[in-house]
């Protein structure tokens, strides 16, 4: 008996599916043989394209990738510090936000682009131009301040990143820039010290090679990392007080007198060490947009000028120490009015017969020529190279000149008398200064220096005169800086000074202008046992002043009486009897 539906159930499973029509089909050979090729060709393209970049072209391939997503990062060195001889720091470098991009990746919303251009400070225009397609690095802004850095991470535009740099900071502003001096956009060193010392300086950058994701962050470091070398330190012999004092003293002077210019130099005259080298007009380093020739130049170092007066102590000095005057032997300056060569040489006053000492305490043109004119011009010219000039001082600074001084073979009689009260050569304020280091130091000139010296103990110098001529010297300038001399302006409570005015007409083309002058003053301090040289000049003082005691003498008596309390240097005087010697006391108008 069958069941019902059996039929149905053993038909479809009877169904040979062998029968089917569409698989009773026969598919061409071909086409299996078409689509086993496409196969085995891409397998092939595959397999080539691999050996391409694996193998044939990978040096290539590894580059752009690495260009994309590897860089190398930069490890600034620190710069080296400036610090004067008391560690006081004058220069040195703090980190600061610098802005880059890399173009391609920068966002391109015209508004986002916008707020960027806004929170750098720059236009539209100009972000435009930086962000050129082509570059693959641009600077937005180096060395930026936080308030930049800060909003522009406000923006929060894709493709811009901030990495740290050094910018240097000078403490001590206008009062040291010509001993400073700055660096550039690359911290190299454009002038003073920074120059100077630019490569004890500058130390060497480090880099470190690393994988960067899309957004800018750091992943992975490849590779070794070279660190960065920090420069070494600058110590100076400045003493950032008395260098500030000084600045202060000659910019007021310089405004005081309505001159075009003025220069302090302050020894120490034990060490031959520069305690002070000021110059006004001066500059912010830190700010120095829209600065001018004037302002750069270091006039101590680089202003060359006829120096006068200032020369006839030494005139004085080398006639004593060849044994033809003594302090005492008389001098005949007559009416003031003396004919030589064809010229007339003049003295402010006539002074009549005054002994040698009397010439330097009134600074006879007359006297110091009736000197010079008893030596040989090449005993002249030797005593002249002996202090110093001509010739480049020997300082580890920038810009140093080396003045003037002809050959004694070419001299004329005329030219020797002038230049024994200094017109005729020429030399720095540097240079006059190290010059009477000779009078500080007992005859012997010493060597100068910017650099913080190991000790403090007299360096060795040359003998130029004896100790005896040399105490007879100061004991001129002691006179000419007192009462009844040229310069009493000169005279610092406490503390007995020595030292020599000068003025002379400025030179303007192949002669001398009429009421063109410079005015200075160059003295050592205490007498007893000379400490320092402070060396003073005024360019140009319009105001009415001219004459150096007048001008300069002044600033002299600031500095020095600033720098001795500083230095610790005990008084050698009575301040009441000096005050009451002084009282009366007048200056005499030097010849020049």
């Amino acid at each position: 008996m069958s069941r019902p539906g059996g039929r149905g159930l053993g038909a479809t499973r009877g169904v040979s599916y062998s029968t089917s029509p569409l698989l009773a089909s026969k598919t061409p050979p071909w086409r299996s043989r078409f689509l086993v090729g496409l196969v085995g060709f891409a397998f092939a393209g595959l397999l080539g394209r691999a050996v391409y970049v694996q193998v044939l072209h990978n040096d290539f391939f590894q580059k752009q990738g690495e260009a994309r997503y590897a860089h190398t990062l930069d490890l600034p060195a620190s710069r080296g510090r400036i610090t004067d001889r008391g560690g006081q720091v004058l220069a040195a470098s703090v980190a600061v936000p610098s802005i880059w991009a890399i173009p391609k990746e920068v966002d391109a919303d015209p508004a986002k682009r916008a707020e960027l251009a806004k929170a750098l400070g720059l236009s539209d225009r100009e972000l435009a131009a930086k962000l050129n397609p082509e570059s693959r690095f641009v600077w937005l802004k180096r060395l930026a301040d936080d308030q930049t850095a800060s909003r522009v991470k406000a923006v929060g535009i894709k493709g811009v990143f901030q990495d740290r740099e050094y910018r240097r900071r000078y403490p001590e502003g206008e009062a040291a820039a010509h001993v400073v001096g700055f660096t550039g956009a690359e911290d190299k060193g454009q002038e003073g010290i920074e120059l100077a010392f630019q490569k004890e300086l500058q130390g060497r950058d480090g880099s470190r090679s690393v994988v960067r994701d899309r957004l800018g962050r750091v992943v992975e470091d490849i590779g070794e990392m070279t660190p960065a070398v920090n420069g070494h330190d600058v110590d100076l012999s400045i003493d950032s007080k008395v260098q500030f004092f000084a600045y202060q003293r000659i910019r007021d002077a310089v405004a005081e007198n309505k001159a075009k210019a003025g220069s302090v130099v302050v020894l120490d005259a034990q060490t031959g060490e520069v305690l002070a080298l000021a110059n006004y007009p001066s500059y912010d380093p830190a700010n120095r947009q829209n600065l001018s020739g004037e302002q750069l130049r270091n006039r101590a170092l680089t202003d060359v000028f006829e120096p006068g007066s200032t020369m006839k102590p030494f005139i004085a000095g080398l006639a004593m120490e060849t044994g033809r005057v003594t302090p005492d032997t008389l001098v005949d300056t007559g009416n003031g009015r003396y004919a030589f060569q064809g010229a007339v040489i003049t003295d402010t006053h006539a002074h009549g017969l005054i002994p040698v000492r009397e010439v330097i305490k009134f600074s006879s043109n007359i006297g110091a020529t009736k000197l010079a004119m008893q030596m040989q011009p090449r005993e002249m010219h030797e005593m002249f190279t002996a202090i110093g000039l001509g010739q480049r001082p020997q300082i580890s600074f920038p810009g140093a000149v080396t003045g003037k001084l002809r050959p004694w073979k070419s001299w004329r009689p005329i030219e020797q008398a002038t230049m024994s009260y200094g017109y005729g050569l020429s030399a720095s304020l540097l240079q006059l200064a190290r010059a009477y280091t000779v009078f500080a130091r007992d005859g012997e000139i010493i060597p100068v220096s910017i650099l913080r010296q190991p000790h403090d103990h007299p360096v060795p110098g040359i003998r130029v005169f004896s100790p005896k001529v040399t105490e007879e010297v100061r004991q001129m300038l002691q006179a000419a800086a007192g009462p009844g001399g040229t310069a009493p302006q000169a005279q610092v409570p406490g503390y007995s000074v020595g030292g020599k005015s000068g003025t002379a007409h400025k030179q303007e083309g192949k002669g001398y202008a009429g009421h063109k002058y410079r005015s200075w003053f160059v003295g050592i301090s205490p007498i007893s046992k000379p400490r320092i040289v402070v060396a003073v000049m005024v360019d140009e003082p319009t105001a009415g002043a001219y004459y150096g005691g007048v001008v300069a003498g002044p600033v002299f008596s600031q500095v020095t009486a600033q720098t001795l309390r500083l230095l610790g240097v005990p008084p050698d005087l009575d301040v009441k009897t000096q005050i009451v010697a002084n009282q009366n006391a007048k200056s005499v108008e030097e010849s020049f």
